[in-house]
């Protein structure tokens, strides 16, 4: 076999695959006059292209509208790719840089039927009690917490954030409500930890493809070291590796890219 050279490309791959991004990214269906429109391919080669990635299954022709969408073949592509590795595992490298430049713990948590959950940590300083372990349920008001109640499916937080706003007074629920606003634009959620007095942390949100939520990263140390806005520098940061992690999972921020 030839050994391939570095950096050596296909370009009609090249081409099929971004025939692929466009149709993904547009968020609907388009008809073959449409791509053309948008790729500049001539008519005769799209159509080659258009019919090998149909045949695949990478794109599927609507029989009625002739539209093209996204086939099944991706589907179980990505479905494969999620469960040959573990989402904690895809994430850990980035937690490990993320506790080196914050210089503080750094948990991901999961979302379970009776909440969030802490499922990994990586702790800077064994010393330090942030009131949560591996094992550990969070509250509502926990910067973790709110990441779930503002981005996971209603259906599935219904139940534990009735139980949450029932220890709450009226004006604390109602003053949440507007800051799972905020998160949902911001894509960040601050808290001054229930758990321990005198301890913070920010969560951001990790999203697949669908801008489903997978779970949450989440930086948990002394107050006056954590950030408590978004313009904070290492808020800055958070964000940015938000987006880095979530990209591994094949969500694209267009507003932020």
């Amino acid at each position: 076999m030839e050994k391939a050279k570095k950096g050596a490309t296909i370009q009609s791959l090249q081409i099929g695959f971004s025939i692929v991004d466009l149709v993904a990214g547009q968020g609907r269906p388009l008809k073959f006059n449409d791509i053309y429109e948008l790729t500049g391919i001539t008519k005769s080669n799209l159509y080659k292209y258009i019919n090998t990635l149909t045949q695949q299954g990478i794109l599927y022709r609507d029989r009625e509208t002739g539209a093209y969408t996204l086939g099944s073949k991706l589907v179980e592509y990505g479905m494969a790719a999620v469960n040959r590795e573990n989402v904690s595992e895809r994430i850990l490298p980035f937690m490990q840089e993320i506790n080196r430049t914050c210089k503080s713990t750094v948990l991901l948590i999961s979302w379970t039927h009776d909440g969030p959950i802490v499922v990994r940590m990586i702790n800077n300083n064994q010393g330090l009690n942030i009131g949560a372990q591996i094992g550990t349920y969070l509250p509502l008001l926990s910067a973790s917490g709110k990441i779930f109640a503002a981005f996971l499916e209603e259906s599935l937080v219904r139940d534990w954030k009735l139980r949450e706003l029932g220890k709450l007074k009226e004006e604390r629920r109602k003053a949440l409500e507007r800051e799972l606003d905020v998160i949902r634009d911001k894509q960040i959620s601050f808290a001054d930890e229930p758990l321990v007095p005198t301890i913070s942390s920010v969560s951001i949100p990790i999203f697949n493809f669908g801008k489903q939520l997978l779970g949450a990263v989440t930086v948990v140390g002394f107050s006056e070291t954590v950030p408590q806005t978004e313009q904070d520098e290492l808020s800055r940061y958070l964000l940015q590796m938000q987006r880095e992690i979530s990209r591994v999972f094949g969500y694209r921020n267009q507003t932020a890219e």
